[in-house]
């Protein structure tokens, strides 16, 4: 398993992944994502920023993350203080033709690499609450569960907060 940046050029692969996982996620009663949710200029931008990850076995892109340092405002809401520099996955997904493979782990694991190579000692991330993998997952790599929350962009759903310090 190879984990890179992505590039502009990825897109077109990006959104099959996309396409492929939505589907999943909803019959699994998971909304987070949709037909308009997450769309080419998210990926974009994230590409733009340099804050886009892949992972590809084979050749394929098997996974994708937008690791950032961009904290929603409601994070407050579980008491975080978002005024502290953290390490925030976002856009986490796997291709089902992937999954059970460790690509969420590894880039989940790419979060922690970027956080103790720029002294970031605080990774955050949030998922549905319907997403059991995710919750599941979190736990597992050292996430504590922070509590739960509503995100403006996203309205009617209900988001679990997970929160991994590297240095007390």
């Amino acid at each position: 398993m190879l984990i890179r940046k992505a590039k502009l050029l990825d897109i077109e692969a990006i959104m099959q992944l996309v396409k492929a996982v939505v589907p999943l996620m909803i019959e699994t009663g998971n909304f987070q994502w949709d037909d308009q949710y997450p769309n080419p200029a998210v990926f974009e931008a994230d590409v733009q920023l340099q804050q886009l990850w892949l992972a590809e076995i084979d050749g394929a892109i098997a996974g994708i993350a937008a690791i950032t340092t961009d904290q929603e405002p409601e994070y407050a809401k579980v008491g975080w203080d978002i005024n502290e520099t953290a390490i925030v996955v976002h856009r986490l997904a796997v291709h089902p033709n992937f999954q059970g493979r460790g690509v969420a782990v590894a880039l989940l694991k790419q979060a922690e690499w970027i956080a103790v190579n720029r002294n970031i000692p605080l990774l955050r991330v949030d998922t549905n609450n319907m997403n059991k993998a995710t919750q599941a997952l979190f736990p597992k790599l050292g996430y504590q569960f922070a509590g739960e929350i509503d995100l403006s962009f996203r309205p009617g759903l209900i988001f679990y907060c997970y929160e991994k310090r590297l240095i007390d």
